[in-house]
C-alpha cells in the first residue's frame, strides 16, 4: 500500500527544500508525476485508524511551514 502527497507552497512559507526535508524524515520519497511524494507502507493493507494517525504526523511535520497538502492512499 502507498500513501501519496501533493504539496501547494506559499510564497510566505518555508522553502521547498525545508518542506522536502521534513517529509523525507517521515519516510516519504520524492516523486515526479501526479504526486510530489510517496510513502510505501511495509504491509499490503492499512486500516483507517493507521491512515489518520499518519495524516496527523504529516500535518504536525508541516505545521508552521505555510503549505497546503492533500493525501491519498491506495
Amino acid at each position: 500500500m502507498k500513501t501519496y502527497l501533493t504539496i501547494m507552497f506559499n510564497s510566505e512559507g518555508s522553502k521547498p527544500s525545508e518542506v522536502r526535508d521534513q517529509l523525507l524524515n517521515l519516510g516519504f520519497k520524492a516523486a515526479a508525476g501526479n504526486y510530489d511524494f510517496e510513502y510505501e507502507w511495509d504491509k499490503n493493507r492499512v486500516n483507517v485508524d493507521e491512515l489518520v494517525w499518519f495524516a496527523d504526523k504529516v500535518q504536525a511535520a508541516l505545521k508552521n511551514h505555510l503549505v497546503y497538502f492533500t493525501i491519498e492512499s491506495s
